[in-house]
């Protein structure tokens, strides 16, 4: 098959003849080949000299340039911390507003109390917030220093050898030598390693959690070195892109002394924060340092949000600041009226030094300035304080809540933003992850199809349904999987599962990130199910139950497979066998999976080439493998799978091969540099029969040879990802075994034993523009180059070769019948919720490979475009492929996930599932987690056309309008109810709520077209909603429009770095600690374990946190404004004149002590529902949600009730002591009490929770203000002359008045507020008085009481009566399929589950015409008609499709209703 000519073809011509006059990377000039010195623009570029003697003029000049590699992650300094830390709290405008009332009172026109007091308050708040910001700042100076003073060995010039020095030593172009398990210090570009290959193994856990090692390798050109690298004699210029802030992306090239260039990229590039595994010596240059490295850029720090109570408070502190104007206005007006009525200037008023008087306006000014700081206790300076401490205590018990804690991965919730813990009670809407959120991105091969012949794989799904069973190692598996895996070693089951008895690794324990008590550690318990050592490998994912039917034409296969030679290269073929040898070699072969062992999960395992020939090996296993067909042991070829002994010689010369030489002579390896680290055995035959064989060798004696393997553990594979672990381990399974992996050859064994190795040309990875990866080798036997190739269905479909192109029409039909049946597979396995992958392939020649490789080069070494030039070289080489087959993997579904969505959902939370996976799987899978309802009619639009797409909106709007307008019996006008003009429907015609399926061609016609509204507002008679095929931006950008467009709280939850634009978008992103890594994790605002968390940490502690909080925010409004309003009503008796009855001292302790510590309890310990209440009701979430406990109602409900409160306290006492002579503060001491009672039991009576602290708590603070006032009265003699407060406490107390005043007055004060609570208590209807009713019955009461409320019809139609019966459909009944579906994945029974499928293809010229969809379809529907009603119209014609799927369990039936348009 020759390489096609496409338009990327002409494009490199136009490059070549237009000014590229070299090829490749090692003779295209740099810059203009001027003579002398060049010269570069460091403001585009970076340009990296190398220290050392040559170049160590130019390196000081530039190097002085970049910064070093010291970090600081500190805000403040020693002589900064001060000024910045107070310019910081001013911010705050509430601290600014403080500030500006103690500079008023500094004036002594207008002070009302003692300068000093006056400052008090607000020192004491910034001083605490001043404490905790430099404390929180030490630390961090700590671990910077611990950073920079770390030990690394860089090249000293003039030493010419490597010293030890720090971290902060580091400077751009110096050499860095790396050991393993080292920390790499700064970006450094490799240049040298250890390993024979080139290669560097690095841990990047500490960037985004991933435990599974990365390769990186040495720049082209400095892979070959055999001897220490010698920094002397590079003689290189390094040039690259500006640091920025892009992990996965970098480029450059390296000039060389002829003026030559070789490119690199980022896989030659050691991140800051890695560490060096597996690698002895590793030498690079630093290219990027201190806080230019990636990582540090990347390092943002942790982001502020505003939660929707603080906003809510902003709006209140307006509120009460009108009030304090208005009083204010009220005190100055009063002022000046008062001294009106005086015909001479009264006594009081001191005239100004030169005999005038203020005029009465001017004089009224400053009583207003006087009056706000008498009355500033009004806005709460505290609040803000108490605030931050209750959320402390918040999320306190969130981290130590053990329902919250995964006992299998040892992780606990983490709370990354403490300031939004109340926004968990409000959330309307969820955007949701599907891989690895909802399941649990663990990927088990399930099924396959190899030239369109399904292979179901039934015995694997019996496995995978009885995982517990498999554990169990029963003997029935152990001899299954003997007989079925050739290749494994013979080992006991614990080695075999799990590797429990393994030891340590030769790594540290870095398994996760130590980020915030979110962490990762091996637990102490006697748990069973350990986490393995390697990522995606445990035993659900390893152990793969081949099919029978397959695995007789994989051992033809891999026969025929070892028949071709250079002589009999492979012709192109469709025949089965030859596909099958293929499809099982990609599988093994496309990847970047790395090998290692059991016993030694990080040493990398490779084979060391065959130097003998392989002719006599080959002929001889092939004769052994035809006698062995006819014995009786035929039915499962791998029990009869040689091992790595040579077969020839064992039953030729009867010797024993007990020499790795003589056993690695059977194998068949071409040339290369990989060597033998010895790790690499078989075992022999697992038989129980003796069979002989034509050269009179008992194969019993073959099976008796010295096999020292047997002993040597089996192979892991560390994959990047779980899709790759998955297909390598099902190549396994059908012992096609990936032995060995070098950045020059991949070794692979096939099931007789023997070894293939394939020399890797190139290796085109996966990204998620091309959706697919390709590896192009060079076939060990045939000597072809062949390309293969795997990706999504919908890409690899369109890039098969056109089966119109062959000129056989033979071939042409079979290659059709084929694609036909692949697809219908694929279609299959997508309605099962599994992953689908195709498999290809495609032969070129060498003239083409080589042209195509140094496009290739030239596109790596290219600084600008590299990234489209590497597109296009992907595109030229990606075309015209075999399609070979394709793959089902199953995701299972996690535990609890049905469950806490229909919770979810009962709460009145809207849930969207945004996923990069197939439309067929996404529903499936939201059918098996209950996001969509087995009667639910979902809408699914595929469209790119934004015409198009509006009038689909349009129509399906307006049938959803039609049926919702029905479904209202009654009209309501200005709250009055209006009897409806059409009858409501009959419950036999009730039709199930809506479900929308979008993909992301759509959203891009919907947000290219302005369609945001109609999007929306379909979305709102939809119950659930679920994108497919979207990309992380369109995912932050589906979040924000809901967010913006709706005003609505909203929550996305993710667990992999495609999810972290949408987890920032929303007002409270949630992180699951999954297997793609901590990037979701590190960049949310709360950490969590499973998604089933979820339920308990919304629907619980959401309720709480909010609850608590808004009700706190609420008493501390009322508080103060009860408190100060005594002071008001003091001015009408003492002429406006802005002074007070009670001490200033009295007033500061008041907020400060008396007052503060029972709203911090309450804040932290109250539950008004207790959480098993609150888990088996959902619905009471809704109070959060339409924000009950803290709204504008009850902020004024409870300023009127201070201002009642208020002038209860005041006047009672007024009206008792009037007409008497007693000073100033034995008149303010009984109010400022009775204020102090009345607020206490206020609080005790907005406390749903009592326990002996929070009594404890009440009785502290009311002794406290006895104690205290009582010592200040004794000691205080003449501290506030002229009025001193000497002895009125002790004098009130005697006074059996004082007692009588006390008692009644807080009793009158509460009455109404009592009266309240009892009514709302009695005669309530709301869900939470309902409930709190329920919580104080006896258990056995309360779990009734709970039954009977959910046992209540609910307004969502059941299904018996959701579906129409009168419908006109005609019944279509498909083909049934045999399969075998675990439960996890398999949805529940669907009884005639109605689908509206809307597509492009099937809307006509009609539809676009008209955008409200009223032409010819909308012409016929009269008055009172709806499209889903019993007198529907035949306005669109349908089609009924009953699929029926037979399983072990049983079989369901799913009816598929398809609207055209």
């Amino acid at each position: 098959m020759a390489l096609s000519v496409d338009s990327s073809w002409h494009r490199w011509q136009w490059r070549v003849r237009d000014g590229i006059s070299h090829c490749p990377s090692e003779t295209t000039p740099l810059l203009s080949p001027e003579k002398g010195r060049q010269s570069y623009n460091l403001t585009h570029q970076r340009v990296v000299f190398p220290n050392n003697n040559i170049f160590h003029q130019d390196w000081e000049e530039v190097s002085r340039r970049y910064p070093g590699n010291r970090t600081c992650t500190t805000k403040y300094t020693l002589f900064t911390f001060l000024p910045r830390n107070l310019f910081e709290q001013f911010h705050r405008w509430a601290n600014l507003y403080f500030l500006f009332l103690v500079i008023l009172n500094w004036l002594p026109s207008m002070e009302v109390f003692h300068r000093e007091i006056t400052m008090l308050p607000l020192a004491i708040v910034l001083f605490v917030i001043m404490i905790k910001d430099g404390m929180e700042d030490f630390k961090r100076h700590r671990f910077d220093k611990a950073i920079n003073c770390s030990h690394i060995r860089i090249y000293e010039r003039k030493e010419q050898t490597y010293v030890q020095k720090h971290w902060k030593d580091v400077r751009v172009g110096d050499f860095i030598q790396m050991r393993c398990n080292e920390i790499v210090p700064a970006d450094i570009l490799l240049l040298f390693s250890s390993d024979p290959s080139g290669i560097c193994h690095l841990e990047t856990a500490s960037l985004d959690g991933e435990t599974n090692l990365k390769q990186r390798h040495v720049v082209k050109g400095f892979s070959q070195q055999e001897v220490q690298f010698e920094p002397e004699l590079f003689h290189n210029t390094i040039v690259c892109e500006k640091p920025n802030n892009h992990l996965n992306k970098f480029k450059g090239y390296m000039e060389h002394p002829d003026k030559t260039r070789t490119g690199f990229g980022c896989e030659s590039l050691l991140l800051r924060g890695c560490t060096i595994r597996n690698t002895e010596v590793a030498v690079g240059i630093v290219i990027y340092a201190g806080h230019e490295t990636k990582a540090m850029l990347n390092n943002s720090g942790p982001r502020y949000k505003r939660s929707k109570i603080e906003r809510r408070i902003n709006t209140d502190i307006f509120f009460c600041i009108g009030i304090l104007i208005l009083m204010c206005l009220v005190g100055a007006v009063g002022h000046s009226i008062w001294n009106g009525t005086f015909e001479e200037h009264p006594p009081f008023d001191v005239p100004e030094a030169n005999g005038s008087f203020l005029p009465r306006a001017l004089g009224g000014f400053y009583m207003f300035l006087t009056m706000i700081i008498l009355l500033q206790v009004l806005i709460p300076i505290s609040l803000y304080v108490s605030i931050e401490l209750v959320k402390l205590g918040q999320v306190f018990f969130l981290n130590n809540d053990l329902d919250l804690y995964d006992e299998e991965t040892d992780l606990s919730i983490q709370c990354r933003a403490l300031n939004i813990t109340e926004d968990l009670g409000q959330i309307q809407y969820i955007f949701s992850d599907k891989t690895g959120t909802l399941t649990e991105n663990k990927m088990v091969f399930r099924r396959c199809t190899i030239m369109g012949s399904e292979y179901s794989h039934q015995e694997n799904a019996k496995r995978l349904e009885t995982p517990k069973e498999l554990d169990s190692d029963g003997e029935e598996w152990t001899q299954y999987q003997c007989l079925s895996f050739p290749a494994r070693w013979a080992q006991d089951p614990a080695t075999m599962r799990g590797q429990k008895g393994a030891p340590p690794l030769r790594r540290s324990q870095s398994a996760r990130v130590p980020i915030q008590g979110h962490y990762r550690q091996r637990s102490m318990g006697n748990r069973e199910s350990s986490q393995p050592p390697v990522a995606f490998s445990s035993s659900i994912e390893k152990d793969v139950t081949p099919d029978k039917n397959l695995l007789i034409k994989v051992r033809d296969a891999s026969l025929w497979l070892e028949t071709l030679s250079d002589s009999r290269p492979a012709k192109p073929s469709l025949s089965t066998t030859s596909s099958i040898a293929d499809f099982f070699l990609a599988l093994t072969i496309c990847n970047s999976v790395m090998v290692s062992t059991t016993t030694e999960p990080r040493q990398r395992v490779t084979i060391k080439p065959s130097s003998k020939a392989l002719g006599t090996s080959l002929e001889k296993i092939q004769q052994l493998f035809q006698k062995l067909k006819l014995s009786s042991l035929s039915q499962s070829f791998s029990s009869t799978a040689p091992s790595d002994t040579d077969l020839g010689e064992s039953l030729g010369a009867n010797v024993a091969t007990t020499d790795l030489d003589e056993r690695d002579d059977a194998s068949v390896c071409s040339g290369g540099d990989s060597t033998d680290d010895g790790f690499y055995r078989s075992s022999t035959w697992d038989q129980c029969d003796t069979l002989e064989s034509g050269s009179g060798t008992s194969l019993e004696e073959v099976l008796e040879a010295p096999a020292p393997g047997l002993a040597s553990p089996e192979f892991c594979y560390e994959a990047e990802s779980p899709d790759e672990a998955a297909l390598v381990h099902a190549a396994h399974a059908y012992s096609f075994t990936l032995v060995s992996r070098t950045p020059e050859q991949v070794t692979v064994r096939l099931p007789q034993g023997t070894c293939l190795t394939f020399s890797l040309l190139c290796t085109l990875g996966f990204d998620s523009v091309r959706k697919r990866m390709s590896v192009v080798v060079r076939h060990p036997l045939t000597g072809e180059i062949i390309v293969y190739t795997k990706g999504a269905d919908s890409v690899i479909m369109d890039l098969l070769e056109d089966p119109a192109c062959v000129p056989d029409i033979d071939v042409e039909k079979k290659l059709r019948k084929i694609r036909a049946r692949t697809q219908k597979h694929l279609d299959l396995y997508a309605r099962d919720g599994l992953r689908t992958l195709c498999i290809a392939k495609k032969v070129i020649s060498e003239e083409d490979f080589r042209r195509w490789a140094s496009f290739r080069r030239e596109a790596e070494a290219s600084l600008d475009n590299r990234d489209e030039l590497l597109m296009e070289t992907a595109q030229h080489l990606e075309n015209q492929l075999t399609l070979l087959g394709a793959t089902g993997i199953e995701d299972r579904l996690q535990e609890g996930v049905p469950d806490t969505i229909a919770a979810l959902r009962e709460a009145g939370i809207q849930l969207w599932v945004l996923t990069g996976d197939k439309q067929e799987t996404a529903v499936n899978i939201a059918h098996s987690c209950r996001l969509l309802d087995q009667t639910d009619t979902v809408y699914s639009i595929n469209t790119e056309n934004q015409e198009t797409c509006e009038s689909i909106l349009n129509c399906a709007l307006e049938e959803l309008k039609q049926f919702h307008e029905l479904q209202k019996p009654d009209r309501k006008l200005f709250g009055f109810c209006l009897p409806s003009k059409t009858p409501p429907i009959t419950s036999e015609a009730v039709v199930p709520e809506a479900g929308l399926v979008i993909d992301g061609k759509t959203l891009n016609a919907i947000f290219q077209g302005k369609l945001e509204k109609k999007f929306l507002e379909l979305t709102q008679y939809c119950r659930s909603v679920l994108c497919c095929r979207s990309t992380p931006l369109q995912k932050s950008m589906i979040v924000k429009l809901v967010r913006d467009k709706l005003r609505v709280m909203t929550l996305s939850i993710g667990d992999g770095a495609n999810d972290v634009s949408m987890i920032q978008a929303a007002d409270i992103g949630i992180g699951i600690s999954g297997q793609e890594g901590m990037q979701a994790v590190m960049s949310s605002d709360f950490a969590i374990a499973r998604f089933k968390h979820l339920k308990k940490l919304l629907l619980v502690h959401g309720h709480w946190c909010y609850s608590r909080l808004a009700r706190m925010v609420v008493y501390y409004l009322y508080k103060n404004v009860c408190y100060v309003n005594l002071l008001f009503w003091y001015q009408f008796f003492c002429g406006f004149s802005g002074s007070t009855m009670i001490d200033y001292w009295q007033m500061i302790f008041f907020n400060l002590f008396f007052t503060s510590l029972p709203p911090l309890v309450f804040g932290v310990l109250d539950k008004d529902i207790s959480a098993e209440t609150l888990l088996a009701l959902p619905e009471l979430y809704k109070s959060g949600q339409n924000s009950e406990c803290y709204n504008l109602s009850t902020f004024w409900i409870s300023m009127v009730d201070a201002f009642y409160q208020s002038l209860i306290c005041f006047f009672i006492p007024y009206l008792t002591y009037k007409g008497s002579d007693i000073d100033v503060f034995t008149f303010g001491t009984p109010i400022n009490t009775i204020s102090l009672t009345t607020i206490l039991l206020h609080q005790a009576m907005e406390m749903k929770t009592w326990t002996i602290f929070h009594g404890l708590v009440l009785l502290s603070s009311f002794l406290m203000y006895f104690l205290v006032s009582l010592l200040y009265n004794a000691t205080c003699v003449i501290c506030n002359s002229p009025t001193n407060p000497y002895w009125v406490m002790e004098g009130q107390l005697s006074d059996p008045t004082f007692y009588l005043v006390c008692f009644l007055t807080p009793v009158v004060a509460l009455l109404p507020r009592c009266f309240f609570l009892s009514l709302q208590g009695t005669c309530g209807k709301s869900l939470i008085s309902k409930a709190q009713k329920i919580d104080k019955l006896p258990t056995d009461k309360r779990n009734l009481e709970i039954q009977s409320w959910r046992s209540r019809p609910r307004p969502v139609p059941t299904p018996e009566v959701a579906r129409p019966t009168h419908h006109s459909v005609s019944s279509i009944t498909e083909q049934d399929f045999s399969a075998s579906t675990p439960k996890s994945s398999n949805p529940p029974k669907r009884k005639n589950t109605e689908e509206w499928m809307i597509h492009e293809q099937r809307c006509g010229k009609g539809c676009m015409r008209d955008d409200s969809c009223s032409g010819d379809s909308s012409a016929k529907l009269s008055s009172g008609e709806h499209l889903l009603g019993p007198h529907r119209t035949m306005a669109y014609s349908r089609e009924q499709t009953d699929m029926s799927r037979h399983s072990k369990r049983g079989s369901h039936r799913r009816s598929q209703s398809s609207l055209t348009i």
